[in-house]
């Protein structure tokens, strides 16, 4: 029970979000550059699902500390920290406890791999804590579908790559009598955005699907998120649009030379996301169709980290 109420105040759900990008980076370094560190790897994965782990613990306890709608939606059973009555100590104690194996992992990291990691590392710690918390969290801003694409879906994804890739062959920065070098492969940067742009925009429209739901909600309690300030008809034809955008990557995989029956895979997925796109229109609750959006990730994303383990596997062979 006690594990069962840890991992709804984590939503340990949705941390597909991020781990779907982990493996995609992983997948794309051995494809690309035919690399892989399991040091490496595993301390990604410790710091990234921890930190993970602790934003949304972070999030449930903001949202439980500045509710100002408390009754009439279920708010007793939406949030976790209320639900189970959770003692605000042992929700600060979790999200302490979270932080810390998220940092001690991210150290080693950085011993490992170099100060690139710290720096990028750093900027996301900080933007993750500001996503849920400060004066004006970013998730109550039009802000979140941004920050939240672009740092889970392009910036994990990046750093999942680099973390097994030399430096010369991405990016390196070392220092030299006080002076910082930075060396950037431009190609291969703007190759690697190019992958990432299905988790980007995926999960982009996960923030957009939840903000789209919880409009009137998000009014009463202050929120004012993106869909508040373009209205609920904009967002929902942004929730489509953004879908078809996503599958500009298949143009990047065909120039790495990926096999046109393996691209041809990929736009099938285009079915199921259409299809559940449409459900969506109709219907727009965290109850019934929120989860379209999650689902929409996961089939577009995990199939293109099947599709690299084919291709990797066709190379091998």
């Amino acid at each position: 029970m006690i594990l069962g109420r840890f991992l709804q105040l984590v939503e340990i759900k949705t941390k597909v979000a991020s781990m779907i990008p982990f493996l995609m980076g992983t997948f794309y370094a051995l494809y690309r550059f035919h690399a892989f560190n399991e040091i490496h790897f595993m301390l990604m994965l410790v710091s990234l699902l921890s930190f993970d782990m602790a934003t949304t613990a972070i999030n449930n306890y903001y949202d439980y500390k500045k509710a100002i709608k408390t009754e009439g939606y279920g708010y007793e059973t939406h949030n976790p920290i209320v639900k189970y009555g959770m003692r605000e100590r042992t929700v600060v104690g979790i999200i302490a406890v979270l932080l810390i194996l998220a940092v001690g992992a991210g150290i080693l990291l950085v011993a490992e791999t170099g100060w690139l990691i710290f720096f990028i590392g750093g900027l996301s710690f900080c933007v993750g804590i500001l996503y849920s918390f400060g004066p004006i969290p970013i998730s109550r801003m039009p802000l979140g579908e941004l920050f939240s694409g672009l740092f889970m879906g392009f910036v994990i994804l990046f750093l999942s790559t680099y973390i097994h890739v030399p430096g010369s062959e991405l990016v390196e920065l070392a220092f030299d009598h006080g002076i910082a070098h930075l060396n950037i492969q431009i190609l291969e940067v703007l190759l690697l955005f190019g992958v990432s742009i299905p988790a980007v925009l995926a999960i982009a429209n996960i923030m957009l699907a939840n903000n789209i739901c919880d409009m009137e909600d998000d009014v009463e309690n202050r929120r004012y998120t993106l869909p508040v300030y373009i209205g609920k008809r904009n967002a929902l034809r942004l929730f489509r649009w953004i879908y078809y955008s996503a599958y500009l990557d298949v143009f990047v995989l065909f120039y790495l030379g990926m096999h046109p029956i393996l691209l041809l895979l990929l736009l099938g997925t285009l079915i199921p996301v259409n299809r559940h796109v449409n459900q969506f229109e109709k219907l727009q609750t965290k109850k019934d169709t929120f989860v379209l959006a999650v689902k929409n990730f996961v089939i577009m994303n995990a199939a293109r980290i099947v599709v690299y383990g084919i291709a990797i596997w066709m190379a091998w062979l």
